[in-house]
């Protein structure tokens, strides 16, 4: 599909698709969510088959022609990726690269000599937001899980003491900060300034991450107190190489895409002239496409490169790396069309109405919104999609700081309790070897605290701004 086709669909789709009362919407919201729950958890089928068909069925229970309905996805779905697609392609290549390369276990292993005894948690907490920033979760979970059960091991520490840690900085970015997948898209729904998000999410991080990681592992280590499994000790990406790229270089890579967006972000406030040589400059270097384009081509060098990859290896790397992503570009692009149809049906306007009526503020309402989503259907992702969806039309007449907000108190809802039907409840179960209540009792723990301490200072945030 063409951007062009998609603005046309976008347009045509613009005005809501059906008359229906709030009460029938309100029922039809219900009944569509209850479907793509139904359909992830009892059937096991796919998010993006479960959104699709979620889609269809919202506008058939709100009484929409199907034509329309169908409309309102496909508009929906081509302008999600269309906004989002290459930036998550981008955020991948970046991720991969780090990995292959031995970058990653670079700045794991040079952190990690620096630290010891009651410093190690913070050096983990540290190590996982900085690797976090280019990374999926999964794929973060996959790199440092082996670095946490080996400190564990040969530093005699409480694996709990490490590894939340360590989960607390990975989910904190996920959840978050972009260019991850749920922060972007829920910027694009509710049509905030990602630099100023990405400040404004930092702010809320440090403090978040610090509380639910070394702060909470001290009594996580007491409530769950096991040893490292050990036949969950995998290879390490970088043992079959021959050299790896610096400490400095590596994390100044990671890191480049995100000073960047900040500048821009900085100059837009401080200088605040769209027609300043400056700022037409920053404009363009800190947008998020050119600022993690321009992170992959200085990655190619200074991480490919400096670790002796060939042109060929480079080549492969970066097409490795695009395969995994099909499938969580096809469940953000379905999330799109959910959020479409869920707008041209009218349930923006009824979300306005319920709020004026129930007097819940903006923020505490989108949060809710994304922590009743989170709980039924497990995913973080389809949380900030559907969530931004709803509250969408709360954005308009907002300032750029407040919108910003509105994202991350999304996705600080999106982060809250997971628990037997989120996948990375079973991959953290089963790396470290825990039962399901054990789990429970730390990593759902851990990221509930998340997505409280987060949603609070966004809404002291909202007092300053």
């Amino acid at each position: 599909m063409t951007s062009l086709s998609v603005e046309i669909l976008a347009a045509d789709a613009a005005e809501p698709i059906t008359s229906a009362g709030n009460a029938q919407l309100g029922i039809a919201v219900l009944a569509g969510i209850a479907v793509i729950v139904l359909l992830i958890t009892k059937f096991k089928l796919h998010a993006f088959l479960a959104l699709t068909i979620g889609s269809l069925a919202l506008g058939a229970f709100a009484g929409a022609p199907l034509a329309d309905t169908i409309k309102s996805f496909t508009a929906g779905l081509g302008s999600t990726v269309a906004g989002v697609g290459v930036l998550i392609a981008l955020g991948a290549i970046l991720g991969k690269l780090l990995a292959d390369s031995g970058g990653a276990d670079q700045i794991v292993d040079t952190i990690l000599a620096r630290a010891s005894g009651r410093a190690m948690p913070w050096a983990m907490v540290l190590i996982a937001s900085v690797i976090g920033l280019p990374l999926f979760f999964e794929v973060g979970i996959v790199l440092l899980i082996p670095v946490v059960l080996l400190v564990a091991k040969r530093g005699n520490y409480s694996l709990m003491r490490i590894g939340i840690p360590a989960l607390a900085g990975l989910s904190v970015m996920h959840g978050l900060i972009p260019p991850h997948p749920g922060p972007l898209v829920a910027i694009d729904a509710v049509g905030a300034n990602l630099g100023v998000t990405l400040a404004l999410g930092l702010v809320v991080a440090i403090p978040t991450v610090i509380i639910a990681g070394p702060l909470f592992s001290r009594y996580a280590a007491r409530w769950v107190d096991i040893p490292a499994p050990e036949n969950m000790i995998p290879t390490r990406p970088s043992e079959d190489l021959e050299k790896r790229p610096g400490f400095g270089v590596t994390v100044a890579t990671v890191l480049l895409p995100v000073v960047l967006m900040l500048v821009k972000a900085l100059v837009d406030i401080v200088v605040d002239d769209p027609e300043n040589g400056v700022q037409k400059v920053t404009d363009v270097i800190g947008s998020p496409l050119i600022a993690l384009l321009a992170a992959v081509i200085v990655a190619l060098f200074t991480l490919g490169r400096a670790a002796g990859f060939t042109k060929e290896r480079l080549s492969s790397t970066v097409e490795k790396s695009l395969a995994p992503i099909a499938g969580v570009l096809m469940i953000v692009g379905a999330g799109g069309g959910f959020k479409q149809t869920l707008i041209d049906i009218g349930v923006g306007q009824m979300i306005l109405d319920f709020s004026k009526s129930w007097s819940i503020p903006a923020l505490l309402l989108a949060w809710l919104i994304a922590v009743a989503i989170r709980l039924a259907t497990g995913s973080a992702t389809v949380a900030t999609i559907s969530a931004a969806g709803l509250v969408a039309p709360l954005a308009e007449g907002m300032s750029t700081g407040e919108t910003a907000l509105l994202v991350l108190a999304i996705g600080a809802g999106s982060l809250f309790f997971s628990h037997v039907n989120d996948a990375g409840f079973w991959l953290v179960k089963e790396y470290f070897g825990m039962s399901v209540g054990q789990t429970i009792k730390t990593w759902s723990v851990m990221e509930t605290i998340i997505s409280v301490v987060g949603i609070v200072f966004v809404l002291l945030l909202s007092l300053v701004l």
